[in-house]
Order: C-alpha cells, then structure tokens, then sequence
C-alpha cells in the first residue's frame, strides 16, 4: 500500500520524539547506575568497618549477628538495584537505535477511540508512567500484530478475549532513529520486509527475528499449554529462531516465577551453543543454559569409560567400505537406539529384581570383606515388593555397616602400627589437632599411650578407607558392565526379556562387539544412553527438578531411548522438540519412523501438540525447488517468494583443476559482498585434505567438532557439522556419484545444500550423484 509524503513525516515525527525520550531516560538512568555502583563499591570496601563485632557474651554475639545481617540486607538491596537498573539500560540501548518495528490501530468492540499499538522488541513508557509509547512484542496484544489482519480481528488476555477491529496494519525498518522503509500490509507480515531481511547477508551468529515472525512461528512461540510440543519444520522454516524466541516470551510471560537458568537448550554440537548466544541478549533477555546430549553423556561416563561421540561415528560410517564390519554397526546402532531395545532393558530390570542382580566384592589390601555372593543373598532377602533401586539403597546402608565394623577390627592390624611409626612430626602434629577437635567435649587426651595408638588407628584406618566408603556411597558395587554385558552373552537370559524370545538380526555379530568395547574400556555412541538408563534403573536416577523448560533442536537425531532418558531426568519441565525428518543424517534417525508426530507417545496424545512449518525462507526460490526436488514428499515444502540464480553443477575430471576452479568462484562471491561462505565437504576427514590444498591460496577457516565458535569468511566444514547453520553461499567440494552414492546419504546431502541462503555451487569429480541428476534440469544450470 502507498504511502504520503505526509504519512512518512508524521511517523518520522514520532520515531524522532520517541527517541529523544528514550535518549533522555537512558542518560538518567546511565548516572542512576554510575551512582548506585559506586555504593556497592563503597558498601563493599567499608563492610566490616560498618560491623560491630563482639564475641564476648551471647549478647554481644547476638549484636554482632543482627549488625551482619543489617549490614548484608543493605548491600544486597544497593547490588539488586543496580542489577535492575542495568537490565534497564540495556533495553534502553536496543531500543534507540530502533524504538519499534511495527504499528497496529486496533478499535476494541464498544469503545469510539482507535488505540495506536506500536510493537518493539521492549516496552517504553511515556513520562506519566502510564501512556505506553512501545508495547513488548510479547504483549497479549502484540499477537494481532503476527496473527491478524485489517478487518475484524481478536486476542488472548489472562482476563478473556479482545474483539475488536484492526484498522490499520504497517511496518517499519528504523536504523539509527530514522525510517528506512515503511509500508502498510494486509496479511500478517509483509513480503516486502521478509525480502529486504532476508536478502542481506548471513552472519557468523544468528538473529532475532521478532520483526519478522510469521502466523506459523507465532503459534510455535506463544503455546504455553503443551507439556509436549513437537515442531516438525522444513530446513529454513525458521523453527530454530521461533524456539528462541519462545524463550524470550515464557521469560517474558512468567517472569515472576521463570528465570533464565531454569531454561535448557540441547544443541546439536559445540559449534550451535556460540551460533545462538546472541538472539536473547539482542532481546534484553540473560541467555538460557545450553548443552549438548554428548556433554551430558561424557559428565557421566567418561570416568569410567572411553566414549564415542556421534561425529566420530558418523565419520567411521561415511569412510567405511561396504562390508561386514559396516553392516554390523549399522545393525547395532539400529537395534540399540530402537523402543525394542528400551523395552528389553525395562524388561530385564523387572527379571533382576527375582533373579540375576551380579554384585562386585569389597576388598580392601587383599581382604574380602564382603562377597559378591554375600551381596546377591542379602539383596534377595529383601521384600520382593521392594523395587530394584530400593533394594541397592538398602543394599548400601547395610554395607556401610559391614564396613564400619571392618574398620573396627582393621584398627588391630599390624600395617596400622608400621603406618603410625611412618608419621612425621608434621604429620602426627596434625592428627593431634584433629583429634584434639574431635575430641574436644570429651576426657580422652594423648596422655595415655594406648588410648594414642587407638585414636591414631582410628584416624590412620578411616583415612584409608575413605575410597571405599565413596566407592559404596556411589552404589560402584552394583557390576552394571557385567549385567549389561549379559545381554549380549546370555541368548536364553536375552530371548526371555525380549518378550519375543527372538534374537535381532545379528545379534552375535553386536554382542561380540559390544563385549570386546566393555573389556576395553570404551563405549560406543549407541551403548551410552542403553548403558545410562540401565544404571540409573539400577540405582536410581538422577533427576534435575530446577529446570521447568527443555528446548531439543534437531530431535531428528535423537533415538527414542535418548528422549525417554531425557523426559525422566527433567521431570517437572515441559519440552519443545524442533526437528526435520529430511535432516535425519545419523544412522539411529529411523527409528522415529516416518513423521515427528510419533514423539506425541512420550507425553501422550493429550499433552502433546505437534505445528508443521512447511514454509522455506533461508534460501532462494531457485534453490529451494532444487533441493526439495531431492526428498521424496519435498513437493510439500513452500519456498519463499525470493528470486536468484539457479544452482550451478559444475564437472571436473581432475582434482587440481577443481581447486583452480573453486579458487577462481570464492573470489568471485567475494567481489560480490557475499563474506559468509562455506566449503561443504562429506566428512572431517575430507575437510582435512580440502584446507591443506587451498589454505595458501584462499583465507580459509577449518571447522572441526571442538572449534568454539563460527566467524565470517570463508570456511571449510564437515556436512554432519553444517546443520542448523547458514552461509551466504555454499559450494559442495564432491557430490559425485563416487561420493554421495548410498542411499542413506540422501539426507546428509540435502542438508549440506540446503545451508546455502544465496547462492549454490556443487562441484563433481566426474559423474554427479543421482541425487542431482534425478532432479529435473529446469531446476540447475549444468557447466
């Protein structure tokens, strides 16, 4: 819709008043905070020069306490002002650079008066402290904004439902307090704002996108009544940002009772922790906690065993041979990451707790204390009734006391006396002050030579015997290697709990495997969340009730076993799983079979609610009907009105002539504007070999699995570490037929070309994969 000349003055009007305001209060509040920091500062200096300190009778102590406690009530108030101060003034600071991004005029039903609702990504009060100038994006009202359009229209309050009219829809791109683009609308949000934003340039950390949130995103931000909520978005449909966003909101909307620490993000790698970080604060909002499912993992089992990550697996994959060894795995990662083997291992916690629990004994220099067959014969003395992980606790308490009474009888041993004639005289010093302290209420003292060599055996035995009490306190005792290696020896024992009394497809093949690894001290990928369930259904789990939201990108990759692991270690939280099934890369993706929908089985049908973003905006027109013509189904996917050139497939028959020719084109989008591109390669291993050819003849940056962060420029990376991530341009070094030839690597493929938001170049060594040449050529330019 057009605009006047006067429209245009009129706003611009208003964005330089607003401004102005909001440049008013921030220098205010930027003195407020110099000057509440300097209290902190002086109240921290002259802490205890303000407390009177007396110890010498129980009122003098009970002035002391009360002084402290005055004293500390005074600090923590000046420091709590100055934090929310702080927070303010960093709004302040987002807010003038660009005060708001859109307006609506909205006349409720029954009232004369058309209200004018600007949208920003805070709110801004005027001087009266009522009037407001910016509503929050988050608002109630906001979501007229995202959802509506002129015409009659509604919203959600806590008090009920708005009706009303909306009477005018616009938008604006401010820079700097002055309008670059405005424009009126009559969908939700305009083609005209997505296509500037979405023809700049990418970044090396993603963006907020509030100003850009379409209807779709909107019901994936603003749901709050889901214990479950699956989101199933094709590559580039913004699911990832909308998540993001939807943390800024239930921070927003729960304030008084949500912080930022009770949120918890699983990232796809290292590399997407740094990708994200900055989307929050560019809201004014404290970063949520983020993590990845392999650090989880390695916190609680890489002590004890050498794990393997899923990058290092699905590198072995990519560079084995076809053969026995590489059917065998994908057989094992298949079995272990299926509801198959989830219900095996529950089925099997259920026969141990009649028959088959191993225990370890308890040695200490030689000497059983107590043996594995004493533990068995007591664990089954226990009443049946009493679940498994009851009994281990029982189990513990009661070696606790067998040890205690060890320790007693160990205080006699002659070892005890050759460590008390080792004692120096710094060491014996010490251990006469400990036991002075320990000893302090009581008569005894080292005046009588006896009772000094009992309480130095006593000091000396429980010092040593401090590893094994830890060792029982941590429940070590229970084998759970041995009860998991069992599975895989014992046909019989495995037939009986499968519930089926079959054995998997080579079973003797993965058992062989999987018992070599445990001897071996390692474990591999598909082993770590079966061996950590089994454990914890061994011993009890341990579970995290601080955190109350659990945001998992790209759930694809997630096997059914690691979801349930994670629905019982975050009990009390609510979850939001974002994924796309074209981008299930990793060999225990199908497991999920053939929609995200089947994850409504983890909470329930009732409790979960599953949104479909089918609407492409990363990547051209062009480049989209290309790679959504490479998956079966693509044609459902909805590229966005933005128009560029179409993919280039280019051949080469010799390598040198390759790295001249990708030489030659990243100087070329160089010279272009493009700064953010990327050189996909199949595997690390391939990426290795790519930056050694072309590091002293490009700028070049590698990406492995450990590298903390992304920047501009142009990088070399593996496709498994590409996801989630985009890149002005991407060339795919080799989609040859050579390379990209089984059909398990469809997906991987897709997703590295589908990282591309501008341009795409694909290179082959000779004849392409069939994954480009089943694409129709209308859809390519062939060089």
């Amino acid at each position: 819709m057009d605009l006047n000349d006067q429209d245009w003055q009129q706003e611009q009007e208003r964005v330089t008043q607003v401004t102005g305001k909001i440049a008013h209060r921030k220098k205010a509040l930027e003195a407020e905070v110099g000057t509440v920091r300097g209290d902190v500062v002086e109240l921290r200096k002259d802490f205890w020069d303000e407390v009177r300190v007396n110890f010498s009778s129980a009122d003098d102590l009970g002035e002391t306490s009360t002084s402290l406690r005055q004293q500390s009530q005074v600090l923590s108030e000046r420091e709590r002002s100055h934090l929310q101060a702080f927070e303010s003034l960093k709004k302040l600071r987002l807010l003038e650079k660009s005060p708001y991004f859109g307006r609506i005029d909205f006349t409720e039903n029954g009232q004369k008066q058309t209200e004018q609702i600007y949208l920003g990504i805070a709110s801004f009060l005027d001087d009266d402290q009522e009037t407001f100038l910016v509503y929050d994006w988050r608002a109630p009202v906001s979501s007229l904004y995202y959802d509506g359009a002129p015409g009659p229209a509604s919203y959600q309050t806590p008090g009920g439902e708005i009706e009303g009219t909306m009477e005018l829809k616009r938008q604006f791109v401010i820079k700097d307090g002055r309008i670059d683009v405005m424009f009126d609308t009559g969908v939700t949000i305009g083609d005209e704002l997505l296509q500037q934003v979405l023809s700049h340039s990418s970044d090396s950390q993603m963006k907020s996108i509030v100003a850009t949130i379409q209807k779709e995103q909107n019901a994936v931000i603003r749901n709050d009544k889901s214990r479950m909520l699956v989101v199933q978005g094709a590559a580039g449909s913004g699911k990832t940002s909308a998540a993001l966003q939807r943390v800024a909101y239930l921070l927003y909307k729960y304030r008084e009772i949500l912080k930022a620490d009770q949120v918890l993000l699983f990232s796809p790698n290292p590399l997407f922790n740094s990708y994200v970080s900055t989307v929050l604060p560019e809201l004014g909002e404290e970063n949520m906690m983020q993590t990845t499912f392999q650090a989880y993992l390695e916190h609680r089992l890489s002590k004890e065993y050498d794990l393997e990550d899923v990058f290092s697996q699905m590198e072995s994959i990519l560079n084995a041979e076809e053969g026995e060894w590489l059917e065998n795995k994908k057989a094992s990662i298949a079995f272990k990451a299926s509801p198959a083997f989830l219900n095996i291992i529950r089925s099997y916690k259920d026969y141990l707790e009649h028959d088959g629990m191993i225990f370890k004994p308890i040695r200490f220099k030689g000497h059983l204390i107590v043996s594995a067959e004493a533990m068995k014969e007591k664990f089954y003395s226990y009443d049946p009734a009493v679940r498994l992980a009851n009994r281990i606790e029982l189990m513990r308490e009661w070696l606790q006391k067998e040890l205690a009474a060890f320790a007693k009888q160990e205080r006699k041993a002659a070892w005890v006396d050759d460590q008390i004639e080792l004692l120096s005289a710094e060491e014996y010093q010490k251990a006469y002050t400990h036991v002075r302290r320990k000893l302090a209420s009581k008569k005894d003292t080292f005046d009588d030579h006896e009772r000094e060599r009992n309480l130095l055996a006593k000091m000396i035995v429980n010092e040593w015997l401090k590893p094994v009490r830890k060792w029982i306190k941590r429940k070590r005792f229970v084998d759970v290697k041995a009860l998991y290696r069992e599975l895989f020896v014992n046909e019989e024992l495995f037939a009986r709990v499968s519930g089926t009394g079959d054995l998997p497809e080579r079973y003797h093949e993965i058992g062989a495997q999987t018992v070599q690894d445990l001897m071996e001290g390692r474990l591999s990928y598909e082993d770590a969340t079966p061996y950590l369930y089994m454990q914890e259904l061994m011993k009890g789990f341990q579970v995290n009730s601080l955190i109350r939201h659990v945001f998992i990108d790209e759930v694809q990759d997630y096997s059914p076993f690691q979801l349930e692991y994670l629905k019982r270690l975050f009990p009390r939280a609510r979850m939001t799983a974002l994924g796309d099934l074209n981008q299930g890369i990793y060999p225990h993706t199908g497991v999920l079979g053939g929609s995200l929908a089947s994850l409504q089985e983890l909470y329930g049908p009732e409790e979960t609610e599953v949104i479909s973003l089918t609407r492409s905006y990363r990547s051209t027109y062009e480049i989209v009907d290309f790679t959504r013509s490479m998956m079966p189904g693509g044609e459902a996917i909805v590229p966005f009105n933005r128009n560029g050139e179409k993919p280039l497939v280019r051949v080469q028959q010799d390598r040198e002539e390759l790295h001249d020719r990708i030489v030659t084109d990243i100087m070329e989008l160089n010279a272009k504007g493009y700064e953010h591109t990327a050189i996909i390669c199949k595997t690390a291993e391939e990426s290795e070999t790519v930056y050694e050819a072309l590091k002293d003849r490009l700028p070049l940056k590698k990406i492995t699995k450990t590298t903390p962060s992304f920047a501009n420029g142009t990088l070399v990376i593996p496709s498994y570490l590409a996801k989630g991530v985009e890149f002005d341009a991407v060339i795919i070094y080799d989609a040859s037929e050579g390379e990209y030839s089984r059909e398990s690597e469809r997906k991987l493929f897709y997703t590295a070309c589908t990282r591309a938001m501008h341009q795409l170049h694909v290179y082959s060594l000779g004849e392409p994969s069939r994954f480009i040449t089943d694409v129709a050529e209308d859809k390519y330019v062939l060089a």
